[in-house]
């Protein structure tokens, strides 16, 4: 069966995209805070929590990865900027809107049967169901949340490195992110290059397009490279 391995990269949309009653219940509990530096505090956390919600922030890249062939394709937010012609295994591709760069992702994804993330049934697969529905991008794979006690159509690494969160937060089986899991097994982490998904908007905003798109890309790759680790020596442990 085909497998595919994908991580995408959000960016909060402009607080002034916001009408008036909209951002005064973003900022609620910010304003109420007597403290004006807690206040203030509160505030610049929950403008950087903008990025994590789908009605607040935009797809500005997928990666994605033929788990097998090691093939496959980067959709990124970019104006101006010239196809990829380097023909390697992985190619490039510019789009002008977020719906465009939706549109091509699900034409892509119904050719696969299975996917593999990490936290993907929690944030990936989420966002993107709940992005398309708001611009109207024809959604071709429905079934991706799955059952979460199953790897199958949807391996979560995120929950298979838990063991469905056995441990709770404190555990021997407690969570950490792709970082440290990369780290502990001798995979290259994606963020020993200088970026983080911390710097995703303001790159955007820097036009540094081709930065995100590469970031994006090696998580793909070391999330591929886990999930090798965890079909070869976890797999099957309940």
């Amino acid at each position: 069966m085909a497998r595919l391995a994908f991580d995408i990269e959000t960016s909060a949309l402009p607080l002034e995209q916001f009408d008036e009653v909209q951002r005064e219940y973003l900022l609620r509990e910010a304003e109420r805070l007597a403290d004006e530096t807690a206040r203030a505090a509160r505030r610049d956390e929950v403008l950087r929590q903008l990025n994590l919600w789908p009605f607040t922030a935009q797809v500005v890249c997928i990666a994605m990865l033929n788990v097998d062939t090691q093939r496959g394709k980067v959709l990124f937010l970019a104006e101006d900027y010239e196809p990829d012609e380097g023909g390697g295994p992985v190619e490039f591709v510019p789009c002008a809107e977020e719906s465009e760069l939706l549109a091509m992702f699900w034409d892509l994804a119904r050719h696969y049967d299975e996917i593999v993330t990490f936290n993907g049934r929690t944030f990936d697969v989420p966002f993107l169901y709940l992005r398309s529905a708001i611009l109207n991008v024809p959604i071709t794979k429905k079934n991706w949340l799955g059952y979460r006690f199953a790897t199958e159509p949807h391996c979560d690494l995120a929950e298979q490195f838990t063991f469905y969160g056995v441990s709770g937060r404190e555990g021997a089986a407690r969570r950490f992110n792709l970082d440290f899991y990369c780290k502990a097994f001798g995979i290259d982490s994606p963020k020993a290059h200088g970026v983080t998904g911390m710097d995703v908007s303001q790159l955007l905003a820097q036009g540094r397009h081709r930065e995100i798109a590469e970031y994006c890309l090696r998580d793909v790759r070391a999330t591929v490279e886990l999930f090798r680790i965890w079909k070869e020596r976890l797999a099957g442990i309940k």
